[in-house]
């Protein structure tokens, strides 16, 4: 179990990471752990900017996981419109939405009782 708890760690900080190079804005950690039959350990939600943002996300992240980890999301979701992508890591899930859509699903509404952490960002939101 502690390897499955290192792995998730540096997963999620990759994928963290590779939000930040390429500067994904509004980025939140849900942490799910505590909350009874979930099936996941965490939620990254992030905001891109256009369709070209959002894609330029997701890819970051694949390339950041894949190339230090060797480990590819086992579903993408979302890459045709790239309003709203969804990558399933296992444990881990990243939504990365543009901002109407973000805002409409409100995911951090929805997981209320999960453990919510800010990423603080350098960038500016535009």
């Amino acid at each position: 179990m502690q390897e499955k708890n290192n792995n998730s760690e540096t997963t999620l900080s990759l994928i963290i990471e590779s939000i930040e190079d390429v500067k994904g804005l509004e980025l939140n950690l849900l942490d799910l752990r505590a909350i009874e039959n979930t099936v996941f350990d965490f939620f990254v939600i992030c905001t891109g900017t256009s369709n070209t943002h959002v894609n330029a996300i997701v890819s970051s992240i694949q390339k950041g996981v894949s190339k230090k980890l060797s480990v590819k999301p086992l579903q993408v979701e979302g890459t045709q419109n790239a309003e709203w992508v969804l990558m399933d890591y296992a444990d881990i899930v990243v939504h990365v939405f543009q901002k109407q859509i973000r805002e409409k699903y409100d995911i951090e509404g929805l997981w209320g009782d999960a453990e919510l952490t800010v990423i603080p960002s350098s960038v500016t939101n535009l």
